[in-house]
């Protein structure tokens, strides 16, 4: 695990030198990001011009949901939306073949070798909108409260980065890859409101057969104090029977695998 950490971190670290070549750019990245979480939350308006609850959540919830959801968002196009793409590249060119050398684990490399630096305005404006939801709801969390949060956002990383996996491995037999890449993002956008404003089948899919649930609905429900142990344990459940799934998965793909450059 040490030596995993420190490969880590060089892949940091050289990124982060490669963007600091760029620094002009992060001012426009950083209004980027600022409009469009004022998108989001001007849209969670509308709705409540409407209404006083969504899904039975009040305004203040929802802004908690939001925040999980941008700050979610903006890990997975910090370390793992670059990399999807040079996986089917470095398979269509052959150059997987110089991963699979390297003495380190593929899976790992392929998944965390690139990283984008200013999504992490899009993580800090998530957990800004967390703290002002919380503010708004005059609502301060116990101890426990936290301790449940944190093991719900590990499980929905978890799953998050298994589901991105799944997609990932499938370049080995897909040559096309953005009808993908959409799908992900479909399911991932059904997680910015309350699974409990769904109805019907599509709310059934999306808390038994796809764990949308787990993602930010979960989390926040800890946050604001209405934490379910049986809930959280089965969120780990879930999140450690994808990961595992992504990991055998991986492991046909490569037993599979016959390289471009032979």
């Amino acid at each position: 695990m040490r030596r995993y950490w420190r490969i880590f971190k060089e892949f940091f670290r050289t990124c982060l030198l490669e963007e600091l070549e760029y620094r002009s750019e992060f001012i426009g990245n950083l209004f980027s990001s600022l409009f469009g979480i004022i998108v989001s939350i001007l849209m969670v308006q509308i709705f409540f011009y409407q209404t006083d609850e969504l899904g039975g959540w009040a305004y203040a919830d929802v802004l908690i949901l939001l925040g999980i959801f941008n700050t979610l968002q903006g890990l997975v196009d910090f370390a793992l939306r670059p990399n999807m793409p040079r996986l089917l590249l470095h398979i269509r060119m052959g150059t997987l073949d110089y991963v699979l050398t390297k003495p380190v684990d593929s899976m790992f490399f392929v998944s965390l070798r690139h990283l984008v630096f200013w999504r992490l305005i899009d993580v800090l404006l998530g957990i800004g909108l967390l703290v002002y939801g919380l503010v708004q709801k005059h609502f301060l969390p116990s101890l426990l409260d936290v301790g449940f949060f944190f093991v719900s956002i590990f499980a929905a990383l978890l799953i998050i980065y298994s589901l991105w996996m799944l997609l990932m491995t499938t370049a080995f037999w897909v040559i096309r890859m953005d009808d993908l890449s959409f799908l992900f993002n479909s399911f991932f956008e059904t997680t910015r409101f309350p699974i409990t404003m769904y109805k019907g089948w599509l709310r059934m899919a999306l808390t038994y057969v796809l764990p949308a649930a787990f993602l930010t609905f979960t989390p926040a429900s800890s946050l604001i104090g209405k934490w379910d142990g049986g809930t959280t344990v089965a969120s780990l459940i879930v999140a450690i029977i994808f990961f595992w799934l992504a990991r055998r998965f991986w492991k046909f793909a490569l037993a599979n695998y016959t390289s471009a450059s032979s």
